[in-house]
Order: C-alpha cells, then sequence, then structure tokens
C-alpha cells in the first residue's frame, strides 16, 4: 500500500454548516470506504489555514488516491488534493543512488 496526504478546502457553503460537520463527515466516509474499500485512513485533522482538513491515508495506487480526492471535490470541497507521501528514510535511500 502506498500512503498519500489528501489536503481539502471545503466550498463556502459548506464550511458555513460547521454544525453539521460531523453528519457531513460520515456521509463522505461511507461513500469512501463504499467506492474505495481498501483504503485505509491513518489520521484526520482540521486545520487552520489554507486547507480545512488533511488526512493521512493508504491505497493501492494513484486512481484510487485520485478517487478519493473525486469523492470529496462531489462532497463539498472546492479543493481536494491526493499527494503521494514517501517515508523519509526511502527519500534518503533515494539521495544515496543520485
Amino acid at each position: 500500500m502506498k500512503t498519500f496526504v489528501l489536503m481539502t478546502r471545503l466550498t463556502p457553503d459548506v464550511a458555513a454548516r460547521m454544525k453539521d460537520r460531523a453528519k457531513i463527515g460520515q456521509a463522505w466516509m461511507d461513500e469512501v470506504k463504499s467506492k474505495c474499500p481498501d483504503v485505509k485512513f491513518l489520521a484526520h485533522y482540521g486545520l487552520l489555514g489554507a486547507y480545512d482538513f488533511m488526512d493521512i491515508f493508504e491505497a493501492p495506487d494513484e486512481e484510487v488516491a485520485a478517487k478519493v480526492s473525486m469523492i470529496s471535490r462531489a462532497n463539498g470541497a472546492v479543493v481536494a488534493e491526493s499527494w503521494t507521501a514517501i517515508p523519509y528514510k526511502r527519500i534518503v535511500e533515494l539521495a544515496q543512488e543520485i
């Protein structure tokens, strides 16, 4: 499994409904689990900055990670970026190869 970081910014209308956040978030998670059953979430954070949320998850490949981003966009995210995360130890190993 590969590790990915999902950075999400909500649309203004969804962000304004923070009291409904638990319900909206659970509906999103249910859809991800249904359509991407191999995805394993490792962490979920609310952020104060350019993004509203950060999720760290494992997925079998980039296509499944893209589906997670697309589901986020379809459920109220104006921005949903999935970034590949490479463990630091592996980065050091790769650096030794160049």
